[in-house]
């Protein structure tokens, strides 16, 4: 799925021409990154104003997230080499974004459901600043990482559906303190790689880093919902 970028240049040309391309590569993701935060906030606000994601079931709403982003996900795959490829990942982040309008709502309902939903942000954007930062002073190659990380995400996966059915607060609650710290290992490891030119497609380094910002952000708001949620 991720191609690795072949040296075609030998020496000092060739390290320049290859030092030149994974900086593009990670600058055009940034863009498309902060790109991506629109449709996302648009979608949020749709689904919070209108309240549609709340009139599904919770079967019904976890089938919906598994058919829309993983068929989304499949989609931008498949149009990532092409001019659909962006428009495809930004209605991939606006459906996220309506599928975070529950979860939102929820804390939005608290007396200070603003500021938790602020200090969420706040600390997903530290988060990643420290990963990013992180990312680029170290310089042992983390590429193993990501056999754990990805065994990591299918067994929270298979929880938190399992959790869907079951309602187990205390369950939740460790989910989400795992969701964090795999996700944001997964944020360092996936940055990493395109610095390191493991990743040479921005729109798939966009796809990866923004589901990782998105999980991170979304327990950070559940937890901070549960722990400092003022009700009137």
């Amino acid at each position: 799925m991720n191609e690795r970028l072949q040296p075609v240049y030998s020496g000092p040309a060739g390290s320049g021409a290859l030092a030149e391309q994974r900086n593009r590569v990670l600058r055009n993701t940034y863009w498309l990154l902060a790109l991506s935060l629109v449709p996302t906030v648009l979608g949020a606000w749709i689904g919070v104003s209108t309240g549609i994601m709340r009139t599904m079931g919770p079967g019904i709403t976890l089938a919906v997230f598994l058919i829309g982003a993983f068929g989304l996900m499949f989609a931008i795959e498949k149009t990532k080499n092409s001019a659909a490829g962006v428009p495809v990942l930004l209605g991939f982040t606006f459906f996220m974004g309506l599928m975070l309008s529950n979860l939102l709502s929820l804390v939005l309902g608290f007396r200070n459901g603003s500021s938790l939903v602020m200090m969420a942000f706040g600390g997903t954007a530290g988060v990643f600043f420290a990963m990013a930062s992180l990312a680029t002073v170290i310089k042992r190659d983390l590429s193993g990482m990501g056999k754990f990380l990805f065994v990591g995400a299918v067994v929270v996966l298979i929880a938190g559906i399992i959790n869907v059915f079951v309602q187990s607060t205390a369950m939740m609650l460790a989910l989400n303190v795992i969701v964090m710290g795999l996700f944001s290992a997964f944020m360092l490891y996936d940055i990493k790689r395109v610095i390191d030119g493991g990743e040479t497609n921005y729109i798939t380094a966009t796809l990866a880093i923004y589901l990782d910002i998105y999980n991170v952000f979304q327990a950070l708001l559940s937890l901070l919902g549960i722990f400092g949620g003022e009700r009137d």
